[in-house]
């Protein structure tokens, strides 16, 4: 039995390709960019060419540190701060990556300071919009 002509053989369906860790981050520094950090443009340069499932990585929070060191270091910059609290969140959370930017900043916030961020995480996400 051969196809019709003009019917395409539809094949199986495949899975979607895995969320990469230069996904996560480029949609981590779109919800947090605001002009006031130019460590955003840093972070998305140091991971533009990881395209490594985000799955596949077994300490996103040591990644980040490596790259940009500790989070400790990011002292008054709350957009870094937060672009770090939502990679980390995407990485668990891949389903939430096209989730509205308030939410998405408040779902982060909540999963990785327990409703309690740091003053200038939290001074910045009241410039935002932005309540845990």
């Amino acid at each position: 039995m051969g196809s019709k002509p003009g019917v395409r053989n539809a094949g199986m369906p495949t899975e979607p390709d895995p969320v990469t860790v230069r996904e996560v981050v480029q949609r981590a520094v779109e919800v947090c960019e605001d002009s006031s950090s130019e460590s955003l443009d840093e972070l998305l340069v140091r991971f533009e060419d990881d395209d490594r499932p985000i799955s596949a990585v077994e300490d996103v929070e040591e990644v980040l540190d490596e790259a940009l060191g500790p989070a400790e270091a990011d002292e008054l910059d709350g957009a870094l701060t937060m672009a770090r609290a939502v990679i980390v969140y995407l990485a668990h959370r891949r389903d939430e990556l096209d989730a509205d930017r308030i939410d998405l900043l408040r779902l982060a916030g909540r999963a990785e300071f327990d409703r309690d961020p740091p003053p200038h995480v939290a001074n910045w996400l009241t410039e935002q919009g932005v309540s845990l």
